[in-house]
């Protein structure tokens, strides 16, 4: 891949309960990782042991850059079993962008049909640009029906570089060829994320992008390949 990946959006902070930096770690190992954004995306009430809400409210208050790393507001929000999200309308409106993913740990497996309903129902809020790690077959999703609906929708789908490693992950590997396979059919958008819980994996993508040189997927559907492509994907404004 001749670009890089220079937002990393998909990191956690010790106020998700399960993970073990802070912001300004999380910011420091991203300049060291050589980025130039990052996203503060912690997960919504519903994962056992996450923040309040307020958090989320409150983001404002981090200052906009970080060892000259652009800091963006977001957060990895829960797709419920009616297709809701965890984290409310009223704070979304306050983030830079969401982000909807399936967690086991707050959802029960409806088989492909349905569970792929309930994430799209959650794909058309105007917040949300971005669904985390569709990949596991735990919660299998009809991908003929996904990439679609987020290309329609303007949303785009993680190649998260941490379910290339979980032991857990039940076909991830081919479940992401699948759907690239689609993104690159339906001129559908994706974002490479890190999914960092600790400070030392800001910015590790080396097997998500490993598999999209082997497949050649087209840098133009990366959505985290260039600030300036990110920012006006979630139409960021300062």
């Amino acid at each position: 891949m001749k670009q890089k990946i220079v937002v990393d959006l998909h990191a956690h902070t010790l106020a998700s309960g399960h993970a073990y930096g802070t912001i300004r770690e999380n910011a420091l190992a991203a300049k060291e990782a050589g980025l130039s954004g990052l996203g503060i995306s912690d997960h919504a009430p519903g994962i056992p042991g996450t923040c309040d809400p307020f958090h989320f409210s409150n983001l404002h208050a981090i200052p906009r850059q970080l060892y000259g790393v652009n800091i963006y507001y977001g957060c990895e929000n829960n797709v419920t079993n009616e297709g809701k999200m965890t984290l409310p309308e009223r704070i979304l409106n306050r983030l830079d962008y969401n982000i909807v993913g399936i967690h086991g740990l707050c959802y029960e497996d409806k088989g492909a049909e349905e569970n792929t309903d309930n994430l799209i129902s959650c794909m058309e809020d105007p917040k949300t640009f971005f669904v985390s790690h569709p990949d596991d077959d735990a919660y299998p999703l009809n991908y003929e029906r996904l990439v679609p609906a987020a290309r329609e929708l303007g949303v785009a789908l993680e190649v998260n570089d941490s379910s290339f490693t979980h032991p857990w992950k039940i076909n991830a590997r081919q479940n992401i060829i699948t759907y690239l396979d689609l993104c690159m059919k339906h001129r559908a958008y994706i974002f490479v994320g890190s999914d960092a819980h600790d400070p030392s994996r800001v910015g590790c993508f080396k097997h998500a992008i490993a598999l999209l040189d082997e497949i050649g997927f087209d840098e133009d559907l990366i959505v985290n390949n260039s600030e300036e492509k990110f920012r006006n994907f979630i139409g960021f404004k300062e």
